[in-house]
């Protein structure tokens, strides 16, 4: 029986590749959690960018707490099992009245792993509303399989190699809207895309790739994963260490350490070794 998806969400996520918003954070968590970014994004005096963008959960307290959260590791594991590692994570954070955008395309393209298990769970910390340019998805494209995918960089595009998959640049999909506090959870291989942020408020989403301890990297080089629940009896992965202390000196030498990891797989591709 599943922790916390219903039988019928867990068919879907199957047969569509996708689990529509699931309440997994409460208001005061959200504020809490949103504080603590913006505390920071004051301090430094910006909006939170790479490379702090990326694995935040190696260095911020309200990242760690998302990740290690029981609700959305109940969601996670009513999907891929008990035994779970977080891969990577992404704050996506599109400020009022923005056009950045994202092109139609795979999460499973940034990643070389095998088997196409990882899940990425968006959890909003902010209403992220068609208007405000939510996740729109092509329900059952998880079913073809990893597509080719062409490089695109622009002045207004999130991910920055700009990669996006060809044949789905006219369709619009099916939004994926999300209030602050929920969860959205989507297949690796889905297909998806998001627009501008026409809506006044910022438009804040957690992107965590989570994939069962069986999973395995290919390519060159060994990237590292943080367990979360369960146990990883495969050791695929340099195991990462849970933040201790934030911000401090030892949490930033961590996240250098595992963002270099993820970016030489990034940087080469899949080359077989």
């Amino acid at each position: 029986m599943p922790r916390i998806l219903t039988d019928a969400q867990v068919q879907q996520y199957q047969d569509q590749g996708y689990v529509d918003a699931v309440p997994v954070l409460t208001p005061e968590e959200v504020r809490h959690c949103r504080a603590d970014l913006e505390r920071y994004e004051a301090s430094v005096g910006h909006p939170l960018d790479f490379p702090e963008k990326s694995k935040s959960y190696l260095l911020f307290d309200w990242a760690d707490r998302i990740v290690h959260h029981p609700k959305v590791l109940d969601a996670v594991e009513d999907l891929i099992g008990p035994d779970i590692l977080v891969y990577h994570s992404t704050m996506w954070i599109k400020e009022p009245h923005s056009p950045a955008y994202v092109l139609w395309h795979q999460d499973g393209t940034y990643f070389f792993l095998d088997p196409p298990l990882h899940v990425t769970a968006w959890v909003a910390l902010s209403d992220a509303t068609v208007q405000a340019g939510c996740v729109h998805v092509i329900p059952g494209s998880h079913k073809l399989g990893q597509l080719p995918h062409y490089d695109a960089p622009a002045k207004h595009n999130m991910i920055r190699r700009g990669q996006g998959v060809h044949g789905f640049d006219e369709q619009t999909g099916v939004p994926l809207p999300a209030m602050a506090g929920t969860v959205t959870l989507h297949h690796t291989n889905l297909v998806h895309s998001s627009r501008g942020n026409d809506a006044s408020h910022r438009r804040m989403g957690f992107g965590i790739s989570y994939i069962p301890t069986s999973v395995r990297p290919i390519g060159r080089g060994t990237p590292s994963a943080l367990l979360v629940r369960g146990v990883d009896a495969f050791n695929h992965f340099v195991p990462e260490q849970r933040l201790a202390h934030a911000e401090s000196p030892a949490a930033y030498a961590a996240h250098r350490e595992a963002n270099a990891r993820f970016r030489a797989l990034q940087d080469q591709g899949f080359v077989a070794a």
